[in-house]
């Protein structure tokens, strides 16, 4: 089912600092709020207990859904300003839920570094400011946000991550690193449906993920993983699978830029999911 409204049964974090601002950042239910949400602050003060906090907030303007989406596969059928609207708009909302699940591993791995939950922060102002982004050829197109339903697809999944590998392993160099192949292979489809402002966007928010994909393989290793395949592997939780991490074909250039190297690209590549009876 869609979200239901937000039911915390924790305390939130003090105000004025770096935890309470990711905590309202995920509760809040204004599309201005998620949009502009302001500066946040330095302060860090690390809590010693988890907040696993979900469902986000969601604005009035969102209807979210279950039904499943199917992104244009051909510039052929990205001719259409809605159906590229309707693509673009996905993309904004899968900003929207990566800068909220960067605010959920700020506050669910308190244990972690205080250099990693500000690392996770600067990322989820970089996710902020694509939706602003996305939005803007949105509104080119004649539509806005909430023109199309959407479905909290990450949110469905990220939480399932018990260890700050996990969500590395999940977001980082899972979702995250698909979307260096996406965002690569709509960049030449929206160009040769003959809309090159999009075919733009997506160069730019592709090369801008590379560095997001780089902060997850460092801090992978950083706190005790194995940066190859196997030790990716190992860190996903169940039952998601390399399967929906990857496009075809991969951005090897951007891949090995952040820091994957040739091997863990042609295993991944080559993955295949074993069989029920194999």
């Amino acid at each position: 089912m869609p979200h239901a409204s937000v039911q915390l049964p924790h305390q939130p974090p003090s105000e004025g600092t770096l935890e309470r601002w990711a905590y309202d950042y995920i509760t809040c239910d204004s599309l201005r709020a998620k949009m502009e949400p302001g500066v946040p602050p330095t302060l860090r003060v690390q809590h010693v207990v988890p907040l696993r906090v979900e469902p986000p907030g969601r604005p009035k303007e969102l209807q979210v859904s279950w039904d499943k989406y199917k992104a244009p596969r051909s510039a052929h059928a990205l001719r259409s300003p809605e159906k590229r609207a309707h693509l673009l708009h996905t993309f904004w909302h899968h900003e929207l839920q990566a800068a909220e699940l960067l605010c959920w591993a700020v506050l669910a791995f308190p244990d972690t570094p205080p250099a990693f939950g500000r690392g996770l922060i600067n990322i989820c102002l970089d996710e902020i400011r694509h939706m602003s982004m996305y939005r803007e050829q949105l509104r080119r197109l004649g539509f806005d946000v909430g023109s199309f339903p959407v479905r909290d697809w990450f949110w469905e999944r990220a939480p399932a991550a018990t260890t700050a590998r996990q969500f590395l392993a999940l977001m980082g160099l899972g979702f995250e690193a698909g979307n260096l192949d996406h965002s690569q292979r709509f960049e030449h489809l929206f160009m040769e449906a003959g809309d090159p402002a999009c075919s733009h966007l997506m160069h730019v928010v592709g090369e801008e993920e590379v560095a997001h994909v780089a902060f997850a393989a460092h801090w992978f290793h950083e706190l005790g993983a194995t940066l190859d395949f196997a030790g990716w592997l190992a860190e996903l939780p169940r039952p998601l699978s390399p399967m929906v991490m990857r496009g075809k074909p991969l951005a090897r250039e951007r891949r090995t830029r952040a820091g994957l190297d040739k091997r863990f690209l042609d295993e991944l590549e080559a993955w295949q999911p074993v069989s029920p009876g194999g």
